[in-house]
């Protein structure tokens, strides 16, 4: 009855055990997965910014002018 017993319950504990661990590794990898698409999202989005353009000053006109592109108020002296 001892020995019934016994194997009983080192039954009940490898089963809890491999319970444990399937929740453990269940979790990190939805863990994992939530990280992975946060961190494509914010790849994409970073690629996705308007490069700079660059501007340059024509001298052979004098007045002043002054437009928006959109990102901003540009001042042409």
């Amino acid at each position: 009855m001892q020995n019934i017993r016994s194997i009983f319950f080192m039954l009940a504990g490898a089963t809890v055990f491999v319970a444990m661990l399937l929740l453990t590794f269940s979790v990190t990898l939805a863990v994992g997965g939530i990280l992975t698409v946060l961190m494509v999202g914010r790849a994409l989005s970073m690629k996705m910014k308007p490069a700079p353009v660059r501007a340059k000053a024509n001298n052979r006109q004098r007045e002043m002018r002054i437009w928006n592109d959109g990102r901003g108020t540009i001042i042409d002296l």
